[in-house]
């Protein structure tokens, strides 16, 4: 029969570089590590390297490693205030936030499982919008690798919350990745800020809570949070969260679009820069427009144009750039036509569905202001008129430059006596639209008494009217270029400076509007502003979505209350980290405060566990009733030996904590060093596994108060002393950090200054057990360590 406190070596390896944190995955074969150089390692139980992401940037450690559960996506935290998602099976960085401060923690909750009732919120059908949206294009023009980490798709899996955890204090919630579901800060809870540390931050099991471990002082607290939007809004808000999350990846999408339109802009300016852009900068101002009516409207070519279609151009040479043009014009066409068009679409979309849920008060009333969606939606569909209204300038240009092509080509032929074809004759309607090209090529510049002149009035009202109109100087900076201009400027961060053609904006609606002001201000319908460029139209939707989801921030935000107040313990004074010498034992009278915590949602007995060290030599446990008995149970244990206790190893009697993490809601592994001060012996370490059923008759119980002090009504138990409960195992090897995984049956400790990587087998059979814990087996392991060590070399 298996037993929790046996356990086998599976194998030891030396590591290339120092391991500074470690993580089981809880269902698959999977350790995450992260190195001295800030990368973040995914292997197999069989020491087969998965993938391994590079260091976000120079000087950067990793901070906290977290599996979502149940999955292959993990949490990383980094020093430069980064957080990561990274999925080890396809091996790519899913998303990622950046924030000022740097990391404490960083973890995934369990998954939530909401309870259904008959006045809770239920979503009879998720991912609705698969019915009625069709899927966006791939954007296959955007590089992979110029993506940021705030550009990828959101992870998809069980739903939990994300909980990012700063040195400041600060406190983030975030739910599926995408919704910031509520923040706090630490500092404005405790009595003493200016001697403040926090070292951990959990989300109780019923998700209406959280436990902050802290330093207050020289107390060590650990405080209780009720939310009571939490409590009565978290299946809304899984609802809002999953719009929250296709949101974002349509912003992301409309971003990649934006890139992928402005290249190809780049493209097409590009083939017009090599011969034509030349002779337009080579002309005075007006003289192109001039040149070409002429030739247009007489048939006389002034010697400069003659130059420039037989010498700089030829026919060849002209179809060549025309086709070019053309094609950009095209793959610019398709750009604004599907994807921004589409995406327009799916956005507002979302949005609605947004607004109509903030018409269900009863559920959403806390997490969505209708009237702030609504203006949302009003900025998404103003984004909707002006992608129609880009998508009518390209067509214009597209026809306009055809048309030119034709005609350049029709003169080219005509002023070289050659026989020219049929279909190339122009009617009057496409003369008169060459007429209008060649007169909007150039625009007329402003008058320089309204713009720049000496008149302090004139200029005071050229301020007023909000003139956009260059300089003289400034517009031959920046020529048209064929009216090219029309198009870029959509895609630029400015006000549009130059109008669409009469053909292009008259329309019944907006005659409609300028007759009736108030149909203009009136709030059902969709405003559109011709001045704005596509970019700002784009970062003025996007400022409203964000509005959007302040709400939900701010409503649980300010929901967080101050329940509870458990004094755990007296810490030394200062509190500065040691410089520790990883072959001799720390001293453990020192100034430094050892605090370690770890943290179990037993799902069996509905309560929330946590065991923390509150010195060198002494832990408790901790169990949060989440019934409705409002009860807290409390296990002391330390490490020394007791008045009573018989005769132990010589070891035992020196023994202070290393590391301690659950293996399971009835076990917690233990890790521990002796303090042997004897000038150059190196410390013995032990494997412990502390059975919590066992020290159940050592526990005492308490109702919550908004005050407790559990050193006052408490009593310490040395675990040498509990029957049956702990068990150890010697170690090889000065042991720092520990890894364990219940639900996988394996443990990890690194040793010989985290260069060293031991995994063992937990609860093997009986007959398989050739390594079972006792306390006269604890240079067992030093011994197959060695004959590892030797195998790999």
């Amino acid at each position: 029969m298996a037993q929790s406190s046996s356990m086998k070596l599976l194998g030891a390896r030396n590591m290339s570089c120092i391991v500074e944190r470690m993580e089981w995955n809880n269902k698959m074969d999977l350790i995450a590590y992260g190195t001295e150089k800030g990368e973040v390692i995914i292997q197999r139980l069989n020491w087969q390297k998965i993938v391994t992401f590079p260091t976000p940037g120079e000087d950067v450690r990793v901070r906290s490693l977290s599996w979502q559960m149940d999955e292959t996506l993990l949490a990383v935290g980094y020093s430069n205030g980064k957080v990561a998602l990274l999925d080890a099976e396809s091996e790519t960085i899913i998303s990622g936030l950046i924030y000022e401060d740097d990391i404490k923690k960083v973890y995934f909750s369990k998954a939530i499982n909401c309870r259904e009732s008959l006045d809770s919120y239920v979503c009879n059908d998720k991912d609705k919008h698969k019915r009625y949206l069709p899927k966006l294009p791939p954007l296959t023009n955007i590089d992979p690798c110029l993506k940021t980490l705030d550009q990828k798709c959101f992870p998809k899996g069980s739903p939990c919350f994300l909980v990012v955890i700063m040195r400041s204090g600060k406190v983030h919630l975030l739910l599926l990745g995408a919704l910031q579901a509520g923040s706090m800060d630490l500092t404005q809870h405790i009595l003493h800020p200016e001697h403040f540390d926090v070292y951990d931050v959990r989300l109780n099991g019923d998700f209406n809570a959280i436990y902050a471990l802290l330093r207050d002082g020289q107390q060590l607290k650990l405080l209780h949070f009720h939310n009571q939007v939490l409590q009565d809004s978290i299946s809304p808000m899984l609802e809002l969260a999953s719009h929250c999350a296709h949101i974002l990846e349509t912003k992301n999408y409309i971003n990649d679009t934006q890139q992928c339109l402005t290249e190809a802009w780049e493209t097409v300016q590009l083939e017009m820069d090599n011969k034509l852009t030349k002779y337009a900068n080579s002309q005075a101002y007006g003289m192109i427009s001039a040149n070409f009516l002429e030739l247009l409207v007489f048939g006389y070519a002034t010697l400069e144009v003659e130059e420039f279609l037989f010498e700089t151009l030829t026919e060849k040479v002209f179809k060549k750039i025309a086709n070019s043009v053309d094609l950009s014009l095209n793959n610019l066409q398709g750009l604004v036509f599907k994807q921004l068009n589409g995406a327009a679409i799916n956005m507002f979309y979302f949005l609605n569905t947004i607004a109509g849920f903030g018409r269900m008060t009863h559920f959403f009333d806390a997490l969505i202001s209708p009237d702030v969606a609504s203006e949302a939606m009003r900025a998404c569909g103003a984004f909707l008129l002006k992608v129609h209204e880009l998508q009518r300038t390209i067509d214009t240009l597209v026809n306009d430059m055809k048309l030119f092509h034709s005609w350049i080509i029709f003169t080219i032929l005509r002023l070289s006596n050659q026989e020219i074809p049929d279909d190339m004759i122009f009617s009057g309607k496409e003369n008169e639209a060459l007429v209008e090209f060649f007169c909007a090529m150039e625009p007329e510049l402003p008058d320089p008494e309204l713009c720049g002149g000496d008149d302090d009035t004139a200029g005071e009202k050229c301020i007023d009217e909000s003139c956009s109109e260059p300089s003289p100087s400034a517009m031959l900076a920046t020529r048209s270029k064929f009216n090219l201009e029309r198009v870029g400027q959509y895609l630029e961060n400015s006000y549009l400076t130059q109008q669409q053609p009469l053909h292009v904006t008259e329309d019944l609606w907006s005659e409609l509007l300028e007759e009736n002001e108030c149909l203009g201000q009136c709030q059902l319908f969709v405003p559109h502003d011709k001045k704005l460029s596509l970019l700002q139209q784009r970062d003025k939707m996007f400022n409203a979505i964000d509005a959007v989801f302040h709400k939900p921030t701010e409503s649980i935000s300010a929901s967080f209350k101050l329940t509870t107040a458990v004094i755990c313990g007296d810490l030394p004074q200062f509190a500065c980290e040691p410089s520790v010498d990883l072959d001799q034992p720390t001293d453990p009278q020192s100034s430094y405060d050892f605090i370690n915590c770890s943290y179990h949602v037993n799902e069996w007995s509905k309560c929330d566990m946590l065991a923390v060290t509150v010195s060198w030599h002494e832990a408790m446990v901790l169990e949060f009733s989440r019934a409705n008995d409002y009860l807290l149970r409390c296990t002391r244990v330390q490490l020394l030996p007791g008045p009573f206790t018989p005769q132990l190893h010589e070891d035992y009697y020196n023994l202070r904590f290393v590391d301690l993490q659950f293996y399971n809601e009835s076990f917690i592994s233990m890790l521990a060093q002796t303090t042997t001060p004897t000038p150059g012996v190196r410390p013995h370490s032990y494997f412990l596994q502390f059975s919590l059923s066992a020290a159940r008759n050592q526990c005492t119980q308490h109702q919550l108060a908004p005050l407790m002090k559990l050193p006052e009504a408490t009593v310490t138990h040395s675990i040498h002393d509990i029957p049956d409960a702990a068990t150890f195992k010697g170690l090889d090897g000065v042991c720092e950090l520990l890894a364990v995984s219940g639900s996988r049956k394996v443990a990890t400790v690194l040793s010989d200054r985290r260069r060293k990587m031991t995994i063992f087998e937990m609860e093997i059979e009986e007959e398989e057990d050739d390594t079972e814990m006792s306390q006269a087996s604890f240079l067992d392991i030093s011994k197959d360590s060695v004959l590892a060590d030797k195998t790999d070399a």
